[in-house]
């Protein structure tokens, strides 16, 4: 009776570890897989502009930057005689969160969620075309647009006057 019982005891044991252990490596499905942080390719024309990622410089561009996948950017591009561009980098769900539901369930879903492997990041690729301080335009087939600036250059060369109309 006392070596069966051992055995119980050794089989049980022997269960609970390897269910345990099979629960901690399928556990972070998503962060085992993709991780917890991503690349983000920025550019910008002309090249050569600042980048911030979350107030923070983290260079000139072209740059790749790392980011946190468990938190929403906002990247801020500058360059001298330039408008300043700014994007925001949103967190998506990943698809790898149906591997936790289906193998890993609500364990593997809290790791991922904890660590910032359950998202990935959108856009993954930012391309800023930065335009002249005080210029704007805009491309139309058939069609004119205005751009109204309240301090123009005096450098500038007036081409047109706009007139009033009158309702009717």
């Amino acid at each position: 009776m006392k070596f069966r019982t051992k055995t119980s005891v050794w089989l049980l044991c022997s269960v609970l570890v390897g269910a345990l252990g099979m629960a901690i490596w399928v556990a972070g499905c998503a962060t085992i897989i993709h991780g917890t942080s991503q690349d983000v390719s920025i550019t910008s024309t002309p090249a050569g502009a600042s980048v911030k990622v979350d107030k923070m410089s983290r260079g000139n561009t072209p740059v790749v930057v790392n980011l946190s996948r468990g938190n929403a950017h906002v990247v801020e591009i500058e360059h001298a005689g330039y408008e300043p561009f700014e994007m925001a980098i949103r967190k998506t769900v990943s698809g790898w969160v149906w591997g936790n539901i289906i193998f890993g369930g609500l364990i593997g879903l809290g790791v991922d969620a904890i660590t910032g492997g359950l998202y990935n990041l959108t856009p993954d690729q930012v391309a800023a075309e930065l335009s002249k301080e005080g210029v704007g335009f805009l491309y139309g087939e058939d069609t004119i647009y205005i751009t109204v600036v309240l301090k123009p250059d005096p450098d500038w060369e007036r081409i047109a006057n706009l007139k009033h109309l009158r309702a009717r």
